[in-house]
């Protein structure tokens, strides 16, 4: 059955990432001075190569992947993928609902690593809270996958150049982190791998919960 199958597929996406960040995060801690030497040498470069023109560009983008704008594009996809009007209702919901639980887990996550933020003398935007992981990373990831599962849910076949595009902006919303001088790189890497997780897990739930349908959208 394709349901099951999915659902043994994002199973083991979602151990494989959990067990990624997991080594990820205990590697961050145990670091001297919590520092990795990759993230000191993406670091020097982003401090050095930071024109006008490429730090107007990088706010303008870092600025998509918090606040509203992430809830406004999943309420848009929610209310696209729906048929009727309860149906746009309760995927518009479930997708914020999931996003929301996703940011308060990420959320804990950072409060109990504690780690912190590269020099503020060198902050190229404004940032809150610590470093590890990253907020609109993981925002970011998380919000370009529920998008890509909004398209799914319409029951039509989702263009690859709107499932590339998508992944890119998510992506490239924590790239900016590092190239604006808030995060360390292993920051992003981590918000990559907390959402793979998350979403995974998410996938598992719905799949488990639509295994004796027929005719279910995967």
């Amino acid at each position: 059955m394709i349901e099951s199958r999915s659902a043994v597929r994002a199973g083991w996406l979602a151990l494989s990432a959990a067990v990624l960040f997991a080594l990820l995060t205990l590697t961050v801690v145990r670091a001297q001075g919590h520092l990795l030497p990759t993230d000191l040498v993406l670091y020097r470069w982003s401090v050095q190569h930071r024109p006008d023109f490429g730090v107007a560009t990088a706010r303008a983008l870092t600025a998509t992947g918090t606040g509203v704008i992430p809830y406004g594009l999943l309420l848009l996809a929610g209310l696209y993928a729906g048929g009727s009007v309860r149906r746009r209702a309760l995927v518009a919901g479930a997708l914020l609902s999931c996003l929301g639980a996703g940011q308060a887990l990420r959320y804990a996550i950072m409060t109990l690593i504690a780690r912190p933020r590269p020099p503020l003398g060198d902050w190229a935007t404004p940032a809150s809270g610590w470093s590890f992981p990253s907020g609109h990373a993981t925002t970011a990831a998380m919000t370009a996958g529920l998008l890509v599962a909004a398209l799914c849910l319409r029951g039509t076949r989702v263009s690859r150049t709107a499932m590339v595009v998508i992944g890119l902006w998510g992506a490239a919303v924590g790239l900016t982190r590092v190239y604006l001088g808030v995060h360390w790189f292993t920051d992003v890497i981590g918000g990559w791998l907390l959402a793979t997780t998350w979403l995974s897990l998410a996938a598992l739930a719905y799949l488990w919960r639509t295994a004796g349908r027929s005719a279910v959208p995967v």
